[in-house]
């Protein structure tokens, strides 16, 4: 991996979410991205891709899946190389990876994983596999200098979102905190607003955004878009 670029994304697919799950008349094909981090102590992988899923699931679904190996030699590391990985929950669809993994560190909300171990969540399969290597948070984390995971509940009670300092600003790996970059825009401005003493009605807005607002974010990445957030007023 390029040491000049500190926070890489992968593609490892998409999937078809039916129009059941969209709010509308048509189906959403939309993508499955994870991030590498790339440190001085090392590399993280936020989020490992679609998993295998029962037979009920996939034609659900539909998902098409890139080998989570390719993607990282696309990128020019090994599985290897990684050291830690973060999910940021533990659907089939951002965990699918995690088997690959045993014995590195998966960093997960310990409520979170209590859940997943509860069944009907995600894919049993995907949670204990041979060689998982658990370590539970329980809020925030400051996980290497400059590097915080931030809990973001909402998509899951136990869901938290990457924040990454680098010398250009703030990245913000978000996963599905918002599942379009458009909604936490709309979620940001909302924010303003209140700020700004505008009188109600205003829309609501997840109370944790205040925590993602004191880092200052330059950019903000998401897990099922391949748009980026920006704030609207940057200097260049």
């Amino acid at each position: 991996m390029d040491s000049s670029m500190a926070v890489r994304r992968l593609d490892l697919g998409y999937f078809v979410r039916p129009a059941s799950e969209t709010g509308g008349p048509q189906p959403r094909v939309e993508p499955v991205l994870a991030y590498l981090v790339q440190r001085d102590e090392g590399l993280i992988l936020f989020d490992t891709g679609i998993g295998a899923a029962d037979p009920e699931t996939e034609a659900h679904y539909r998902p098409q899946r890139r080998a989570l190996e390719g993607a990282l030699a696309a990128a020019g590391v090994t599985l290897a190389d990684v050291s830690l990985v973060v999910n940021c929950h533990l659907h089939f669809d951002h965990c699918g990876g995690n088997p690959l993994m045993g014995g590195k560190p998966i960093l997960v909300q310990a409520v979170e994983l209590a859940t997943a171990r509860q069944g009907g969540h995600t894919i049993d399969e995907l949670i204990d596999f041979r060689g998982a290597t658990y370590e539970e948070i329980a809020g925030e984390a400051e996980v290497w200098p400059g590097v915080w995971i931030i809990p973001t509940p909402g998509h899951t009670d136990g869901h938290q979102s990457l924040v990454v300092r680098q010398s250009d600003g703030t990245v913000i790996l978000a996963g599905q905190a918002h599942d379009f970059a458009s909604h936490f825009a709309s979620d940001h401005l909302a924010r303003h607003a209140a700020l700004q003493g505008l009188d109600q009605p205003l829309p609501t807005y997840q109370r944790w955004l205040e925590r993602l607002s004191d880092f200052d974010p330059r950019r903000v990445l998401f897990a099922h878009d391949c748009s980026v957030w920006e704030p609207p007023h940057m200097s260049g």
